[in-house]
């Protein structure tokens, strides 16, 4: 195991819900809490793991909602409590690891942070180590830095950015510039993409002294920095934080880090990127839960500690959470979702489609299943 980095701090935003991936992930249990990849522990315990060795168990920083407390301090049992970062509503990823850095920043004004998702799926650990050592490196030297994926196909799921010329960094051979993001493409545009070999997903992984990134945000979102600066100055103060957070977290600007610093700062030549040898997935759908869990293999993956499954020549996924027995004769990349209170069909194709379904949910007052 390596050495955990002296100047690093890791942050696991953990917020979200993970709508197409209901009716597994609800809003009391959302997709970071839920064993996916049959581990044996939530994605966000999977997080803490990887990243423990990184920077030590007392600097790793949990972002979450305040109705997770008790869910995250139960998965993740030796956090500190001073690094569990609640949020009273969700205000996007700017807000959740633009406070964490402001925190950060006021306790150890050097800081260096990493922000790693706690609902993604990594393999190859030590080669994810390599790409965050060189990230730090690349940190160091004043760049907001980002890890991005080379694309294995082309994927229409992902947002991508652009590698521009190389970088010399003294212990980051692979860094290099990034020119742009780019929105998630169409299967042509994507395909063009896969060819190029410049361009990687985007896996939205930030590493950066927390001051530069605070800066960034400064810079494109004054009114976000000037709310995180609000909060940041009483938040180790117990008695004076709570009347703060009340007032101006429902203020603070709704906007996603790519939008608030990712991009402007690639416009302006301050964002680098390293590009990740590792197998990646955010698992955004159960089209990818399905890929991830049948290992390459054309046949059903069944998920559920006593799901009670038969199956006879079919593909797809299968999640229960019920003793029901689900038979499933003769079909090609089926989904399947059995809960006590909710049941999905569908297939992989159409498995970006589950955001509609909540949406749907939610427009006509059925939030019980959500």
């Amino acid at each position: 195991m390596p050495e955990p980095i002296k100047d690093f701090y890791a942050v696991i935003p953990a917020g979200g819900i993970g709508s197409r991936l209901w009716p597994l992930s609800r809003a009391d249990a959302p997709k970071f809490l839920h064993d996916l990849t049959g581990s044996g522990h939530s994605l966000l315990r999977d997080t803490w793991d990887r990243l423990e060795s990184l920077s030590g168990p007392d600097r790793i920083a949990v972002v979450t909602g305040r109705a997770h407390r008790a869910a995250v301090e139960k998965e993740l049992p030796a956090i500190a409590d001073k690094n569990v970062f609640l949020e009273s509503e969700p205000r996007d990823s700017a807000a959740a690891i633009g406070l964490a850095a402001a925190i950060l920043s006021r306790r150890e004004p050097d800081v260096i942070i990493g922000s790693f998702a706690a609902d993604h799926v990594i393999r190859g650990t030590q080669v994810f180590d390599w790409a965050v050592q060189q990230a730090v490196a690349v940190a160091r030297e004043g760049y907001i830095c980002t890890i991005g994926i080379p694309p294995t196909e082309p994927a229409i799921g992902f947002g991508y950015m652009k590698k521009a010329g190389e970088m010399v960094v003294a212990g980051a051979p692979e860094a290099a510039l990034v020119e742009r993001f780019v929105e998630k493409p169409d299967l042509d545009t994507a395909k063009e993409y896969l060819a190029d070999r410049s361009y990687l997903w985007n896996a939205g992984m930030f590493i950066s002294r927390a001051d530069v990134l605070l800066g960034e945000i400064a810079e494109n979102e004054p009114h976000l920095y000037a709310g995180l600066m609000d909060l940041a100055e009483v938040w180790d103060d117990r008695d004076a934080r709570g009347p703060v957070v009340d007032r101006v977290w429902p203020t603070i600007t709704k906007i996603a880090i790519d939008y608030a610093v990712a991009e402007p700062a690639a416009a302006k030549g301050r964002l680098a990127v390293i590009p990740g040898h590792f197998d990646w997935d955010d698992v955004g759908d159960f089209a990818s839960l399905a890929k991830l869990n049948s290992h390459g293999r054309n046949d059903l993956a069944i998920l559920g500690e006593n799901a009670r499954v038969l199956a006879d020549a079919s593909s797809g996924i299968v999640v229960s959470q019920t003793n029901r027995v689900i038979s499933v004769i003769g079909v090609k990349d089926i989904v399947i979702v059995d809960t006590e209170d909710a049941l999905l069909v569908t297939t992989s194709e159409h498995a970006q489609r589950v955001k509609g379904v909540v949406d749907a949910l939610k427009l006509t007052g059925r939030g019980d299943v959500l």
